[in-house]
């Protein structure tokens, strides 16, 4: 490799990937001598520091985004980080290599990976053949990739010849920024892959205009939109926005990364401007806005599409970006499904030699849920516990179904899970009803929780989502199917309809969502109905108390008696002399006050507020949560004894 070849490439606006397999310190050797040979940033990304060059940790890379480097090593020795990599990848300009350090190539797909700890919830890394082979199908299948393995001579097949790059996006942008000028009120959408310069362009916006407030999920994603707009860089956090009396006296309201906001917070944050100008990604290691695009901007007046697909630092021809859209499946374009035969069936998971309907499924739940990321890929491929349910045949596939395996806990295990002193990994439903609930039943029997479920736009309301449901509910070995969601009308309406009964309602919203967080379960066996049925008649004696602080109208509940009872006691306890959380013991908090004789002061105080314990906090004199929490868990504990002073001290024992 030499200088010579890194001038063609630029004047191309390339960039190329080389994977270096074999033994960890042949490759580490090769790599610094590529380092040696070429002179650049030599970003590395790895647990530690390898080279005497800029380094970063794959969970911090984030911290990089903005920034443009040249030449990049991404050691995947111990495991592969897949959105670090593309971030990596993203940072990149025009002329960079990027060296991705592996294992030995026969060897790498049985090879533990160390990446599996974030996302299999197992405890201990596991080989992810899955994935693995279908990198080395993808680094085989493209001769631009140069893979170079220890004990094999390596060849360098130069590029195709390429016209010079001349790049567009500036133009590109100026075409927006003049439409968008000519706007009088309504929306304007821009949608764009990474490195396209949405956001760049947005503070172009501020910059020109001079009163635009500017808003995004986190300030610090704004650096680059802050370098452009300049002096006029404007921004308030959403929930302040909202918090004001009055809209601000501005022309546009800028919202950066529109997607990654709660879509009842951005619907009010709309509302409250005449023009509004958003921003999304709509592809990438970020999530994808293409469920944005489809259920939020679809019901929005007014509405203006933009799109930058014209890349800032690589030409489109750019080889890296080409492989990684293949690689971690960033593709936008899904094949039209035939919407007529809706037999679904599981694939066979075990088999790694017809990968193409776990894609496809991939895609498919990509093209409607935004936070779908390539951690999402790992996890379908290569996790314990994944089942898979597919209407229609890969790649057009009509819909997908996902559900994974939870409970099997041990008693004592769910004992310490009710109790609030442990949380062991995974296991959503089972561990909420149980930690939350009150019932380490849910812990114990086993269940599938269903984690995705996409339909085809073409072929929605047609009962294929019911279908699909009906046919894992057919066939499950297991206690009771369950579902965790964002609260609405019409998403509690479909769950209804497919026979589950909702039995736990968070009492805050949900930060990705903006809605409260509903659990629902459908009863499979006889012990998982009896679980449904107390869930849900738990539910019901807590809604008198938990509507007080939830702002949801349900009509799906039963009058309940709200009389103090044993399993009241027993739950009380949990939060008296065990960790059961604060928020969870709320309803039976409320019914122990009102028959205790012992005053409680501080703890009658919390339940009539429970979203002001800070405040609280500071009106008693202590030092914060921490200590106002466990002040509350005496005084219920002084609350238990006065009532029944036996029947307390026998539950203490107990616990």
């Amino acid at each position: 490799m030499t200088p010579e070849t890194i001038r063609t490439m630029q004047q191309a606006g390339v960039r190329r990937l080389c994977v270096i397999s074999g033994e960890a310190g042949w490759c580490q050797q090769t790599a610094a001598e590529w380092i040696a040979k070429l002179t650049g940033d030599w970003l590395c990304i790895s647990e530690s520091p390898l080279f005497p060059t800029p380094h970063c940790s794959p969970g911090a890379l984030r911290t990089l985004l903005g920034r443009e480097f040249l030449h990049a090593v991404f050691d995947a020795r111990q495991g592969l980080h897949a959105e670090a990599f593309a971030a990596l990848a993203g940072t990149l300009k025009a002329g960079s290599w990027l060296l991705l350090l592996v294992p030995e190539w026969q060897t790498w797909p049985q090879k533990p990976d160390a990446d599996s700890l974030r996302w299999a919830d197992v405890a201990e890394p596991i080989a992810t053949p899955h994935f693995i082979h279908h990198l080395q199908r993808r680094i085989e299948a493209d001769d631009r990739v140069l893979l170079h393995r220890q004990h094999h001579a390596l060849s360098v097949e130069p590029l195709a010849p390429l016209p010079d790059w001349h790049c567009q996006a500036p133009q590109q942008q100026q075409t927006i920024l003049s439409a968008l000028h000519s706007m009088y009120r309504g929306v304007a959408v821009i949608t764009a892959a990474r490195g396209r310069g949405k956001s760049a362009l947005a503070g172009m916006l501020a910059q020109q205009n001079g009163r635009c407030l500017i808003t995004a999920p986190a300030k610090a994603s704004t650096e680059v939109l802050a370098a452009f707009a300049g002096e006029n860089f404007n921004f308030m956090a959403p929930d302040a926005i909202i918090q004001q009396a009055a809209a601000a006296n501005v022309d546009w309201l800028i919202i950066d990364e529109a997607a990654a906001i709660p879509a009842p917070l951005l619907q009010t944050l709309v509302k409250r401007y005449p023009r509004v100008l958003l921003t999304t990604t709509v592809q990438g290691y970020e999530g994808t806005g293409r469920g944005f695009m489809l259920k939020f901007c679809a019901g929005l007046p007014q509405v203006s599409y933009f799109t930058l697909d014209e890349p800032l630092r690589w030409s489109r021809a750019d080889p890296l970006e080409e492989w990684l859209n293949q690689a971690l499946m960033f593709e936008d374009a899904l094949p039209a499904p035939t919407c007529g035969d809706r037999s679904v069936r599981q694939p066979d998971s075990n088999s790694g030699d017809n990968p193409v309907p776990i894609e496809a499924a991939y895609r498919l739940l990509t093209s409607a849920h935004y936070r779908t990321s390539p951690l999402d890929l790992r996890r379908l491929l290569d996790a314990p516990g994944m089942h898979l349910w597919l209407a229609g045949d890969a790649p057009a596939l009509q819909g997908a179904l996902w559900l994974v395996e939870e409970g099997g806990l041990s008693s004592e295990l769910a004992h310490a899970v009710w109790a609030g002193w442990r949380r062991p990994r995974g296991n959503l439903v089972a561990q909420s009803l149980a930690a939350h609930g009150g019932f380490t039943d849910a812990a114990t029997l086993r269940s599938l929780r269903i984690s995705r479920i996409a339909v085809a736009a073409e072929c929605r309301r047609q009962g294929l989502g019911l279908t699909l449901i009906n046919a894992a509910r057919a066939s499950a070995q297991c206690d009771y199917l369950s579902v965790s969601f964002g609260y609405t009308e019409s998403l509690w309406a479909f769950w209804r309809a497919c026979g589950f009964t909702l039995v736990r309602i968070g009492s805050q919203r949900e930060a990705s969502s903006g809605c409260y967080a509903a659990m629902a379960m459908c009863a499979i066996t006889p012990a998982g109905k009896d679980l449904q049925d107390a869930a849900a008649h738990q539910l019901a004696r807590d809604w008198p108390v938990l509507r007080q602080h939830i702002h949801l109208d349900l009509d799906c509940f039963p009058l309940s008696e709200g009389a103090y009872i044993a399993q009241d006691a027993w739950l009380a306890a949990g939060f008296a002399w065990a960790q059961r959380p604060f928020d969870a013991s709320l309803p039976v908090l409320t019914r122990l006050l009102s028959v205790t004789p012992f005053p409680a002061p501080l703890l009658r105080a919390a339940v009539a507020a429970p979203a002001e314990l800070s405040l609280l906090a500071r009106e008693a004199g202590l030092s914060g949560r921490k200590t106002l929490i466990a002040a509350l868990r005496q005084q219920a504990a002084e609350a238990l004894l006065a009532h029944n002073q036996e029947y307390a001290e026998a539950l203490r024992r107990q616990l």
